[in-house]
């Protein structure tokens, strides 16, 4: 099974705007590009939501049939773990392997031993191509790297063969995501970090590194993006490189996750790939969810009254929602609307709070990203909010669509300089 050279990841909380989302995908083919579609749920969200990744792979599979999509299409086991990894065997086709909590923990001298001795041979000045100068990598360099990320890719790798064991070799795609940390790789750590990988035989076609910057859910990117745009680069060479060095899946490509709503890194992204003639996976997530509750919200009557119930009870259990996210929010609870001040907006002002528009003055990223978290608030109302999604589809559908397919499709792979 092989990935495409571009694939998009689309999360779906209640399992209801799958049609809407391929309908962006569909936009694009007609556009001339083809992308993957990748549906990705964590198990942290089912466990919040209440469902099971069976579930996923139904309303994906009925997307699918209904709008007669007829290429390859995956269900993401998002950021699983050994302690949780059979709940998506059965289900998934796409693995993402997260051994972020490893990174640190040291591996036995014999195997930090016997990693430096195959790959001394890089040690001295290393030249990558479509890299300007040269890295100077020395014993003690590498030792840290061995003693840093060894054992997480050994983890990965022992991951990666009880899924081979269940599922048959080839028959899946495994991505290893290494980008909830505290500091970005440099691109010498990315380099040894795949010749770990293919060191543990592991046939990754995705690699989700840690990027300079924020990438905070549900907005814009925070921080230089010169600086992403050389580190962005400076990766896709590592991996043209670390392809042929090491025998790694010739499709491996980058995956950006929390990739939603990262409108200002898109040009470089989309220059930087035309460049190097390289794929991406673009991992999303609550922009779908954000999208039905602003949709909801403008459609006034009741669909406004549930959104504003929703923001209400957010803003009273702030800590419980952020805490599961505590590194990927930055939420001033100071400067949140009181309830209060929020019940009396009229459904343009609520909408305009929320949706992601910065040039709007009453875009409010605070509200943005605390919405963004209670989509467990949402799950809590059971038919009350999920019939109100069916009574309001039609006029949901388009805003998904939209979202999708025009602030991230067009953009990233369709529009020219």
């Amino acid at each position: 099974m092989q990935l495409e050279k571009y694939s998009f990841g689309l999360g779906d909380r209640f399992g209801r705007q799958g049609k809407a989302q391929l309908q962006a995908l569909l936009a694009a083919k007609a556009d001339g590009v083809n992308i993957a579609p990748v549906w990705n749920k964590s198990h942290r969200e089912h466990t919040i939501m209440g469902t099971s990744p069976e579930q996923t792979y139904r309303a994906a599979k009925e997307a699918v049939k209904t709008l007669g999509w007829q290429d390859s299409f995956y269900v993401d086991a998002d950021h699983i773990q050994i302690s949780n990894v059979d709940l998506f065997i059965d289900s998934s086709n796409f693995f993402t392997i997260d051994i972020a909590d490893s990174i640190g923990q040291s591996a036995d001298d014999d195997k930090i031993n016997d990693f430096l001795g195959k790959f001394s041979k890089y040690l001295g000045s290393l030249t990558i191509p479509g890299i300007d100068g040269v890295f100077d990598i020395n014993k003690d360099q590498l030792s840290s790297i061995a003693h840093k990320y060894l054992k997480a890719i050994e983890q990965a790798g022992s991951i990666y063969s009880h899924i081979q064991s269940k599922k048959g070799k080839d028959n899946f795609i495994t991505e290893v995501s290494i980008d909830e940390t505290d500091t970005p790789q440099t691109p010498v750590e990315l380099f040894f970090i795949l010749a770990a990988i293919a060191d543990q035989g592991i046939p990754a076609q995705t690699i989700a590194p840690k990027f300079t910057g924020s990438f905070l859910k549900g907005i814009d990117y925070i921080g230089d993006t010169k600086q992403f745009t050389k580190e962005f680069e400076q990766y896709l060479a590592i991996i043209s490189f670390a392809v042929n060095e090491f025998g790694l899946p010739e499709n491996l490509k980058l995956s950006v996750h929390s990739g939603s709503d990262k409108f200002s890194l898109y040009k470089p992204i989309s220059k930087a790939l035309k460049k190097y003639d390289a794929g991406l996976h673009l991992k999303t997530a609550g922009t779908t969810w954000l999208e039905e509750l602003t949709a909801l919200a403008s459609a006034g009557s009741e669909g406004l009254s549930i959104a504003k119930r929703i923001y209400a009870d957010a803003y009273k259990r702030f800590d419980e929602l952020c805490a599961p996210y505590t590194t990927v929010v930055n939420i001033e609870k100071e400067k949140l609307p009181p309830p209060s001040a929020v019940s009396n907006r009229s459904c343009n002002d609520f909408v305009n709070a929320v949706r992601h528009n910065s040039a709007c003055s009453k875009y409010d990223a605070n509200v943005r990203q605390l919405l963004h978290l209670a989509y467990k608030i949402a799950a809590e109302m059971g038919t009350e909010f999920t019939d109100a999604l069916e009574q309001y589809q039609e006029h949901i559908s388009p805003c998904v669509t939209e979202n999708i397919y025009q602030r991230h499709i067009k953009p990233l792979f369709i529009e020219q300089d």
